[in-house]
């Protein structure tokens, strides 16, 4: 059982009665306990520590003897160059999480020292980023992933992991309606459960919102990353006659999209692709953008730099707009998901298939949004077996 280091820095010993409005409510003791508790439900053991002092933390760092380190150094992360240099020299890997979105408070706050040093850095989840953490953490210790860049921006790479020699493909595309908060560690579990049975995952990052996303170079990266298998199969002997692209969320609208793209013999969605998808995962998929901008704060106007909801640019970014995809697709929702509505799974399943689209739909009583990326749950063993 792989031992997991909680590390917690400076103030957070006053976590839930600090500034609940950045920090939430949530104390240090109930953190520790659901970390523990998050721990074991993926094999792994954790030992938790806090300290207003560094050298306590070095000390634990150093002494402990863990497998993997998830810290959350508090203020000295803008300039503890000792802690960096601590986690460099501890060898394991370690992963940073701040609760709050250090990106969008005060400037000082967006500058770490401490990320370079780590593996992944997670922030602005909240409490449960430290959750993401240490499944992103576990994740990296069962199957250690190969992260290959696609592009020049350091938001252009992906992880690959490889069962064997002529293995199919799964492409995964990650939600969180493009923020920069969200990023692949979301699909950590369900690509390593995917490569277990039998097929090579690529987990795709690309450019999400201040970050140089946005409608079309978010959607461009996706395709990029896509037809990259082709030079990565060069060494590591894909079987690229069968990829399967699979999207969560509004990186099921990023899937849909590039489903289409593959699908079309004369594409009208940029340039025709080196790899073409043969089949298409959409678990709890953005398919309508113009219901959508109802759902979260104008991300979606955001994300395609407009106001305006009748636009050539809505229809070129909404799946249900350009249907017919062309390629297999099959459609998994919740009833219970307060993110995405699950009559935007059923409104599209309808048009798709009237656009004479092969739709297959998978509709789960009382599972939430995020129940559909654990690997554990019945809506995901269903998208798996759909293709398997």
């Amino acid at each position: 059982m792989a031992k997991i280091l909680l590390i917690n820095g400076p103030n957070l010993n006053r976590l839930g009665y600090r500034d609940a409005e950045t920090y939430g409510t949530t104390t240090l003791s109930d953190v520790e306990k659901q970390c523990q508790a998050w721990a074991r439900s993926v094999d792994c053991e954790l030992d938790a520590m806090q300290s207003n002092h560094e050298g306590d933390l070095i000390d634990a760092i150093q002494q402990r003897g863990a497998d993997g380190i998830v810290i959350n150094p508090g203020a000295l992360t803008h300039y503890s160059y000792a802690l960096h240099d601590a986690l460099l020299d501890a060898t394991v890997p370690s992963v940073e999480i701040h609760i709050s979105n250090i990106k969008e408070r005060e400037r000082w706050r967006a500058n770490s020292v401490i990320g370079p040093a780590c593996e992944y850095t997670i922030y602005g989840r909240g409490a449960d980023g430290y959750r993401d953490a240490i499944f992103h953490l576990a994740s990296h210790l069962a199957m250690p992933a190969t992260t290959i860049g696609y592009g020049q921006e350091p938001d252009q790479i992906g992880d690959l992991r490889v069962p064997g020699p002529a293995s199919p493909v799964m492409v995964f595309i990650h939600g969180g309606f493009w923020r920069p908060q969200w990023t692949r560690d979301l699909m950590d579990r369900v690509a390593i459960d995917a490569t277990r049975s039998g097929w090579a995952t690529w987990n795709i990052e690309y450019r999400r919102l201040g970050n140089g996303g946005g409608w079309p170079n978010t959607s461009f990266d996706v395709a990029q990353a896509i037809d990259h298998l082709a030079e990565i199969s060069i060494e590591h002997d894909l079987d690229l006659s069968r990829v399967v692209l699979v999207g969560h969320s509004a990186g099921g609208q990023l899937a849909l999209w590039a489903g289409a793209r593959a699908g079309r013999p004369t594409n009208s969605l940029g340039a025709d692709p080196l790899v073409r998808a043969t089949d298409v995962i959409g678990l709890a998929p953005v398919t309508d953008l113009v219901k959508a901008r109802s759902l979260s704060d104008g991300i979606v106007d955001d994300f395609l730099a407009t106001a305006q909801t009748h636009t050539k640019v809505y229809r070129a970014a909404s799946p249900i707009d350009f249907l017919p995809v062309g390629i297999n697709q099959i459609i998994v929702h919740g009833t219970a998901d307060s993110s995405v509505p699950v009559e935007q799974s059923q409104a599209y399943t309808r048009a798709a298939r009237e656009a004479g689209d092969r739709v297959v739909y998978h509709e789960f009583n009382d599972v939430d949004h995020m129940s559909l990326i654990d690997p554990a749950s019945e809506a995901w063993r269903t998208a798996l077996s759909a293709v398997s």
